[in-house]
């Protein structure tokens, strides 16, 4: 590994935290409401569906099963943990058949 990653690595990692705690520490001070609750709800989703699409547009073979195994998954076990799991064992298992 090259000298200059580990200085940059823990400079994004200072500036990834420093996102989080400031967003934590801000998020005492927002007034609760029924609207904050259903975005703050549908803020996992949206970060999933921003991971996902890329691969869904390019779509070869192995993202396509994965995509299609998380959402059989997510319906049957209606847990995101499972679906996402489920997920990425089927692209493992797809890239692993389709390259022998």
């Amino acid at each position: 590994m090259d000298g200059s990653v580990v200085p940059a690595l823990v400079a994004l990692g200072i500036a990834s935290f420093a996102c989080r705690a400031s967003g934590f520490f801000l998020m005492r001070y927002a007034p609760r409401s029924a609207r904050l609750d259903r975005t703050l709800e549908a803020m996992p989703l949206c970060v999933m569906l921003g991971i996902v699409a890329p691969a869904a547009v390019r779509g070869s073979v192995p993202e396509l099963v994965g995509i299609a195994a998380a959402g059989l998954a997510m319906a049957l076990s209606g847990r995101d943990l499972v679906s996402a799991l489920a997920g990425v064992a089927a692209v493992a298992a797809a890239r692993l058949v389709v390259s022998a």
